[in-house]
């Protein structure tokens, strides 16, 4: 078991430890609104986008002719044919450069085509976006060598599908706690690969997998450092086997499994980067990849509207349409407002990553967990507008003459994009961390100073002292009101200014916070969550504020983005607001004890009348639990 400092040390040391360009999200949580990195809002280039126009026009057709997405949900099964034809117009080529036989596509326009996939059929989704987000294209094309590149992404572009493997049984979020071993061989020509991978994507039906494993440890100063290193894995590779098929409650065409790997002989030229880079490697990938994620609900959302607009006008109660009763209509204006958010914010941060001069490490832990968590709840509230037709399943609907509107399927298949490639409590963990950063650099070598640490504790307290005595009073300054804007109103333009004092407020309010926990403000989750959500919040209302000001400005005569954009930073302001008072005033003890009591067994008088058991066929489950520290007090319950 690895213990808690040994998972904190590899996680800081996988950690980009300089911001090397401007991160607006970064200088937000330091009490700068950068409303310069925001507007004016990125327009795409003609060219670029006469380019993504034609690939999605491509790929519509391919998809209207070749694939069903009620079909797939019903039998589980992905249809070949589709992959194949998707190969043909170089959908699995999208992020990999022309010199690779690739598309070469810009990250705004991979965005828009995944959007429009998201559109139609979340399944098709992931099997893109896995394999060329994280899959093996991605760490490739930073980490690579000219002849890996050469030898794998010609291959990859043409259509041969890549997958990627991290997770394990039980590690999840920990890597620290990793099992999957590469042991070199004695003359270093080749790795033997051991262990096993759960949930990897495309993983039983992939031609090649990027493997994160444990090789020998390094020493330094004498204490064993943990090394995880990346490889490519080819298949079919003697003793790497698919021994389960995974299947979940949405995706249902989704190739995912359990995948072994017993004496698996891994060419020494096929580590990607040097050993022990393997966790810095995956975190770099999952930057720009997780804009995948965000993108796609985007477009389930967009189409969603469409089936709002529709149904809310049409289906009559006591009179009138549906839309013009209060109680639907806030529903319904929320879920314009946040569908119009999230496409602004998008764009915004795929025009981040398609910059060489941009740190989108934030932007897109932002983007992830905003869209993913703003999707299910605009979904969930459609389903309760549609009413018994959101809960009925859409084949259901076609079988008895009506619309197919697949709600109840989408909702199933974007619940796990608050799960994977970072649930939304790892982007809370992610963000706050980043967001201490220039607290941590100078405090923590005072609170907690390291054997060995450069400089003394007191000219560590001299260089704080310094910094914040400049820092610290213009936190407390008037904010810059001075935007360059022509074209909102006074209600967005006061929306403006809040994000400007707010800024300052969010970075005095996290400084007071840290001199009252001090060290002990890493066990207060929920606190840091707080601050989180408000950062996202307003890091949001500044894309949708700045995208409103664009449109306005090609059209003086569309009103639609001031009505969208007031209506997203009004239902925002509510949630900063709440997220502050949150941060003074809360009952988070309360839960810790709950929690603890729970864990402890005290409230099993209350589930006394209850079926205990699963049905006869499952009861073995207990033997194949863990054997950890009360496996077997688990096991006898």
């Amino acid at each position: 078991m690895a213990t808690k400092d040994q998972a904190m040390e590899m996680a800081e040391a996988a950690r980009e430890t300089e911001w090397k360009f401007p991160s607006f999200t970064a200088e937000m949580f330091s009490g700068n609104f950068r409303w310069d990195l925001l507007n004016p809002y990125p327009e795409q280039d003609p060219e670029d986008k006469r380019i993504g126009d034609e690939l999605i026009a491509k790929i519509k057709d391919v998809m209207e002719k070749y694939l069903d997405p009620i079909e797939i949900d019903r039998t589980g099964e992905y249809p070949r044919e589709v992959l194949d034809e998707l190969a043909k117009i170089g959908v699995f080529g999208m992020k990999i450069s022309k010199e690779y036989g690739g598309l070469g596509l810009t990250q705004t326009n991979y965005g828009r085509a995944l959007s429009m996939i998201g559109s139609y059929c979340q399944s098709t989704v992931t099997w893109v976006s896995a394999h060329q987000s994280i899959g093996v294209p991605q760490p490739l094309k930073l980490f690579g060598t000219e002849a890996q590149k050469k030898k794998f992404l010609p291959r990859l572009a043409k259509g041969e599908i890549s997958a990627f493997a991290l997770t394990e049984p039980d590690v999840g979020s920990d890597p620290a706690r990793m099992a999957t071993t590469a042991t070199p061989s004695e003359d270093g020509t080749y790795y033997l690969l051991n262990g096993e991978k759960l949930w990897c994507t495309n993983g039983p039906d992939a031609d090649m997998l990027v493997v994160m494993a444990k090789t020998p440890p390094k020493i330094k100063n004498g204490k064993e450092i943990a090394q995880i290193t990346t490889f490519v894995v080819e298949k079919p590779s003697p003793g790497l086997e698919v021994v389960h098929r995974c299947r979940f409650m949405g995706l249902k065409g989704l190739s995912n499994g359990l995948l072994t790997f017993n004496n698996v002989k891994v060419p020494a030229e096929n580590m990607i980067g040097k050993p022990g880079e393997g966790l810095r490697i995956a975190l770099t990938t999952l930057n720009a990849g997780r804009l995948g994620i965000p993108a796609a609900a985007a477009g389930a959302c967009k189409k969603f509207l469409l089936d709002c607009e529709t149904w809310v006008n049409t289906r009559i109660q006591w009179g009138v349409p549906i839309g013009k009763h209060q109680s639907i209509g806030r529903k319904i204006a929320n879920m314009a407002a946040d569908t119009y958010a999230m496409e602004s914010l998008v764009y915004m941060a795929c025009s981040f990553a398609d910059k060489k001069n941009a740190d989108i490490r934030l932007e897109a832990a932002a983007a992830k967990y905003f869209c993913t968590e703003t999707t299910s709840r605009l979904l969930d509230e459609f389903l309760q507008v549609r009413g018994g037709r959101g809960f009925e399943d859409d084949t259901s609907l076609y079988e008895r003459g009506e619309m197919p509107v697949p709600v109840n399927r989408v909702l199933r298949d974007l619940r796990v994009g608050r799960i994977f490639e970072g649930s939304s409590e790892v982007m809370h963990l992610i963000m706050a961390r980043e967001a201490m950063d220039t607290h941590f650099k100078l405090v923590m070598p005072i609170l907690q100073p390291k054997p060995g640490q450069q400089g003394s504790v007191a000219s560590h307290i001299w260089k704080a002292f310094k910094f914040y005595a400049v820092w610290y009073p213009k936190v407390w300054m008037p904010a810059s009101t001075d935007f360059n804007v022509h074209h909102l109103n006074g209600p967005n333009r006061e929306h403006l200014a809040y994000c400007a004092r707010t800024c300052k407020r969010l970075a005095r309010t996290l400084f007071h916070t840290m001199g009252k926990y001090k060290e002990k403000l890493e066990y207060e989750q929920l606190l840091l969550a707080n601050f989180v959500d408000i950062g996202v919040d307003l890091f949001v209302m500044g894309c949708t504020l700045s995208n409103a000001e664009h449109l306005l400005g090609k059209d003086h005569g569309n009103q639609t983005p001031q009505e969208l954009a007031d209506l997203f930073c009004k239902n925002a302001r509510v949630r900063i607001e709440q997220n502050f008072r949150a941060i003074k005033s809360n009952h988070n003890n309360s839960f810790n004890q709950v929690a603890k009591s729970l864990m402890e067994g005290k409230f099993r008088w209350m589930v006394k009348d209850v079926f205990e058991e699963l049905p006869p066929k499952y009861r073995n489950y207990a033997d194949n639990l863990p054997k950890t520290q009360g496996a077997e007090d688990l096991a006898a319950k």
